[in-house]
């Protein structure tokens, strides 16, 4: 064999050789812009311990001659540390002393950088660097790097770095410590704006939450003091709020709740109020839970289990109604654009931000899309300033992106996010009816039916102000084609509403018997049985068919109703144990009422699905407190002078929010929960003339496991 060929088959070491220009395009494309390269620098004097950094800019309006100086009191660096930790790109320095959980020795910090290339994003901001540090009882430190010196060598270990020892410091006198970092030859034309943006990104590395004396960063451009003119101040603006809250989540649960509506002076007609964790509803929603936009995930969330560590989650909540703005906001503009610019979810570890949660552009809790879903329940990020905290130590399960666009998407982040919109949730629910009160009172409109208030108060000025002439009936005329017309409408979208209801449980439902069928099919081999089961899909399939056909009113059988909405739900109510009480069945009574068969349909079926939910939340209850317990949904028929009474009623939670607000639309304490259910049931039996009502104990006889949990009763005009 040639010693040719035995060179090939063996193979030769080589290594790789980065290119000189590497750390050129980390800085160009790992840091998103100029503010985020300044945050890093300033995450780097976090590090370092410092109490003070402070950033300086001058002329920055012109590239050739500005400056930006980057300034700490820190503990500073060695030579040894200069060459062999800041000088090597993706030093593990920081990653160890995390893993170590290794704290500065002055303020007992953890790293918040630790992928060891931040610092090369200051290419971001200029093409000069000089830094000067100095460490306790070590010479003062000089390193000067021009970046364009990165794309005339091939090789990055070609390029010609000097470092300066100074046994007499130049800036670092009398025994200080620190770094500081001057950038020249700037890359950009700076602009107002732009100095701006670097201004809020800078106060808002800090939680406005959390009170923090020991880590201070400021900026400013010396220049030009004026480019930071009319900037609101966080302290005005949470002034304006009318609703703020601050939860604590631990484990599995909400350890603390607190949850405050806060009118203004000027809002005389209203009482402030607050709910805390022996509130019923928030006691029944304390243990996390996966939210239904979670589709991968359901359960209960255990925090611990992903090592996230407790999170504190508190904020402010706003309402920008021209209406109610005029009674105290003077800057509304000013206001306005505060809120649009700042507001959102922030989250902070150790009191220093987490990027980008909570910009402009990054929903990350889809807030905005939630609120186009449900408007009048729904926050959305332009309405609230609010800082999740977290503790560095506790929360290693968290896993910053290097590209610093927030954590890794991993199970950790996924049961973060599930806690949050959970609470959210929670804050939603109880803000609804507060809000409701401020509409009715300081708002436009009437309380309820905008437009058939508004047509019957123009019917009644249009007869008691115009003569009985030929004119005055063909103007009441239209106004009653136009109410005629917008009942029709009504109906379509009731119908329409009731239909979209039922589909997910449709899917939900066939999807559960193929699920059977093909068990059936491997472990039975009995024809019989999978005949039975095609048969009941295809009464199922005929009985959803009745929900979307036409709703004409017609007599119809209240039992034959019952048992095709219980037909319908068979297979959920089975799935979660739940025993059905048939009260009915000894009713012998008046059974044909005139309704619109499909759209009660579809309001039982929605009722027993909201049932399911809350009897599953009381049963995870007792089960922590080792009761027994067994869930049941109690159906009955009374008959009175005027009504057939058509009586459901649960051994759940009760209802968590007051029964007035409940048939309101988008009044949900259920997460995730539209809230239409009940108020579409509520027109469906106003628009049949009959009623929908919560009775009161005592109304009805019930057994007695069901008088603490929900009842409604359907109330059918004879």
């Amino acid at each position: 064999m040639s010693d040719i060929t035995k060179i090939n088959e063996e193979g030769r070491p080589v290594k790789f050789k980065p290119r000189a220009r590497l750390l050129l395009q980390l800085g160009d494309q790992l840091i998103k812009n100029e503010s985020i390269a300044l945050v890093e620098l300033v995450k780097n004097s976090y590090d370092a311990d410092a109490t003070n950094v402070n950033i300086y800019m001058d002329n920055v309006d012109s590239p050739n001659n500005g400056i930006i100086i980057i300034e700490d009191d820190g503990y500073g660096m060695s030579p040894e540390v200069v060459e062999n930790v800041w000088l090597e790109p993706g030093s593990d320095f920081k990653s160890q002393k995390i893993k170590n959980q290794e704290a500065s020795p002055k303020f007992n910090r953890l790293p918040i950088g630790e992928k060891g290339i931040g610092r090369f994003g200051v290419h971001k901001l200029g093409n000069v660097i000089e830094m000067t540090t100095k460490a306790e009882n070590e010479n003062e430190v000089f390193v000067k790097i021009n970046w364009t010196d990165f794309e005339k060598y091939k090789y990055l270990e070609d390029v010609p770095i000097t470092i300066k020892e100074r046994p007499n410091p130049h800036l670092f006198k009398d025994g200080k410590t620190g770094t500081n970092i001057l950038i020249s030859n700037l890359r950009k034309n700076w602009t107002r704006g732009m100095a701006r943006e670097v201004k809020r990104s800078i106060t808002a590395l800090a939680s406005p939450f959390e009170k923090n004396d020991s880590f201070k960063p400021s900026f400013g451009v010396l220049d030009k003091p004026n480019w930071f003119d009319g900037l609101l101040d966080w302290e005005d603006v949470k002034e304006y709020s009318l609703f703020n809250f601050k939860v604590i989540l631990e484990g599995s649960k909400i350890i603390s709740f607190e949850y405050y509506f806060t009118p203004w002076d000027t809002m005389s007609k209203l009482n402030p109020r607050l709910v805390d964790q022996t509130n019923e509803l928030i006691d029944n929603s304390i243990n996390l839970r996966y939210p239904p936009s979670i589709s991968d995930k359901e359960g209960i969330i255990n925090l611990s289990q992903f090592n996230i560590g407790k999170i504190t989650f508190e904020g402010y909540i706003f309402d920008q109604d021209p209406f109610i703005l005029k009674l105290g906001v003077s800057d509304k503009t000013g206001f306005k654009k505060y809120l649009r610019q700042n507001g959102g979810v922030r989250v902070f570890r150790d009191g220093l931000r987490v990027y980008d949660y909570g910009e402009p552009e990054n929903d990350w809790l889809d807030l905005d899309h939630r609120r186009f879903q449900q408007p009048a329940k729904r926050i959305s990020n332009n309405n609230i300033l609010s800082a999740i905290s977290l503790d560095r130590k506790e929360s290693s399960g968290l896993v910053e992106k290097t590209n610093r666009e927030g954590f890794v998407e991993n199970d950790a982040y996924q049961a973060l996010r599930a806690s949050i919109l959970h609470t959210i949730d929670l804050i939603e629910t109880l803000r609804f009816p507060d809000k409701k009160r401020l509409k009715e009172i300081y708002g436009p409109t009437p309380k309820s039916s905008p437009v058939k208030s508004t047509l019957s108060e123009a019917k009644k000025y249009v007869e008691e102000k115009v003569k009985e002439t030929p004119i005055r009936k063909q103007i009441i005329k239209y106004f009653n084609k136009i109410e005629s017309d917008f009942n029709v409408l009504s109906e379509n979208l009731l119908k329409a509403a009731g239909a979209g209801l039922s589909m997910s449980v449709i899917v939900h439902e066939v999807e559960k018997i193929i699920y059977e069928v093909e068990k059936v099919l491997k472990a039975e081999q009995a024809s019989e049985r999978v005949l039975k089961l095609v048969e009941h899909l295809s009464s199922l399939i005929d009985g959803y068919a009745d929900i979307i056909r036409k709703s004409n009113q017609s007599t119809e059988s209240i039992i034959n109703i019952i048992e095709q909405a219980l037909f319908n739900t068979e297979y959920r109510l089975e799935s979660h144990k739940i025993k059905i009480t048939k009260a009915y069945k000894e009713y012998k009574g008046t059974q044909r009422i005139k309704i619109a068969k499909n759209l009660l349909i579809g309001s039982l079926m929605n009722l027993i699905d909201n049932s399911i939910y809350w009897l599953d939340q009381k049963a995870i209850k007792e089960k922590e407190k080792n009761n027994e317990y067994l869930k049941q949904i109690y159906f009955d028929i009374v008959e009175d002078d005027k009504f057939i009474n058509l009586i459901i009623a649960d051994n759940g939670t009760g209802f968590l929010i007051p029964t007035d607000d409940i048939t309101e639309p988008f009044v949900s304490a259920k997460p995730g929960g539209m809230g239409l259910g009940l108020h579409i049931a509520n027109e469906i039996m106003e628009a049949q003339k009959g009623r929908l009502y919560f009775p009161e104990k005592g109304d009805f006889e019930l057994p007695n496991e069901f008088k603490n949990g929900a009842s409604v009763v359907f109330a059918f005009k004879k």
